[in-house]
């Protein structure tokens, strides 16, 4: 074997992948992340003004502390803490580098093409995070580019007619930053009420703007047609049809399934798709081939986290170098 070939190569430059990066310098291993966008692309692409659940301590990777006056950081606190990260540790790291393929070899090794270039390694970890890809309504309309998947700030949609779809920590921050800023906000909500993984500081808010009539809400409803000047709503009482400028879906995402499976990486049969690993070690049905982080939930999105999945670089480091 030559010296051109990486113990670990990490795909995703979010922190669980700068996390397992710090644990390969820890053993001396040769490895390199792999990152389609910026440093942690997923907080950069977070809305401008978010609040993280966790607390600042929370974040944390590699013993460095992150200093935040607030009780919560935000995004933007979020994202100087990772660059300093990477200015003291100085990452081996490939920003706006795209991963097309990993394919382990009969030799055992794994060949890693990117947008790039080519790679050899003896590991590699997924550590990709799931905010890539929308799950979408699959309804008429949806693609009219009034409709978005992704929400950055408020300013855009003032004194405009907005509807948010879902009930969840996107979903209610969108719809109370643009009510403030002028918006005329309606939400359409598939269940009965405002989910209770909303940050605990935030419910009450909607909840009170939502009974005194400040922000519009059907619950137990779906879109089922999106047009140019309205949305067709199915309620309980029937279909209403509302006049509206801009569509917020954020109806959460998901991990990129068939790029797991491409990899040979199985997938539980049910709507679930968690993909088959090792508690243990992190290692999947495929010999040297981890997963860390987010993407270990499948579609259960709202299972890991930055602070419980932490643990998944060491226990990934640990097993590489026992064997």
């Amino acid at each position: 074997m030559t010296d051109s070939i990486y113990d670990v190569i990490i795909v995703g430059g979010g922190p669980i992948g700068l996390a397992c990066a710090i644990e390969a310098e820890k053993k001396k291993l040769k490895y390199v992340i792999i990152e389609k966008g910026a440093i942690v692309n997923s907080i950069f692409n977070y809305p401008l003004y978010m609040t993280f659940f966790s607390t600042a301590e929370r974040l944390e990777i590699g013993d460095i502390p992150f200093n935040c006056l607030a009780p919560k950081p935000g995004r933007q606190e979020a994202l100087e803490y990772y660059r300093n990260i990477h200015r003291y540790f100085k990452f081996n790291i490939n920003l706006f580098e795209r991963v097309n393929e990993v394919q382990k070899q009969s030799s055992g090794i794994f060949l890693i093409n990117t947008d790039k270039q080519n790679y050899e390694a003896r590991n590699v970890v997924i550590a990709t995070g799931f905010y890539d890809i929308p799950i979408e309504m699959n309804i008429s309309g949806e693609n009219l580019p009034k409709v978005r998947h992704y929400y950055k700030e408020a300013h855009e949609y003032a004194f405009r007619k907005i509807l948010v779809v879902g009930a969840n920590n996107s979903s209610v921050d969108a719809a109370l930053e643009c009510w403030r800023k002028g918006a005329e906000v309606t939400m359409v909500i598939r269940k009965n009420e405002i989910n209770n993984r909303v940050k605990y500081w935030v419910k009450p808010d909607i909840e009170n703007r939502i009974e005194e009539g400040s922000i519009k809400a059907y619950f137990e409803s779906n879109i089922t047609e999106i047009r140019e000047n309205e949305v067709e709503i199915e309620t309980p009482n029937g279909k209403v049809t509302i006049e509206n400028d801009f569509v917020l879906a954020l109806t959460g995402y998901k991990p990129d399934l068939n790029f797991l499976e491409k990899m040979g990486i199985q997938l539980s049969n049910d709507e679930l798709k968690i993909p088959v690993y090792n508690p243990e070690t992190m290692e999947t049905n495929v010999e040297g081939l981890f997963l860390a982080g987010v993407v270990c939930g499948g579609m259960q999105t709202h299972k890991w986290f930055i602070e419980n999945s932490r643990v998944h670089a060491t226990m990934i480091v640990d097993y590489i170098t026992s064997k």
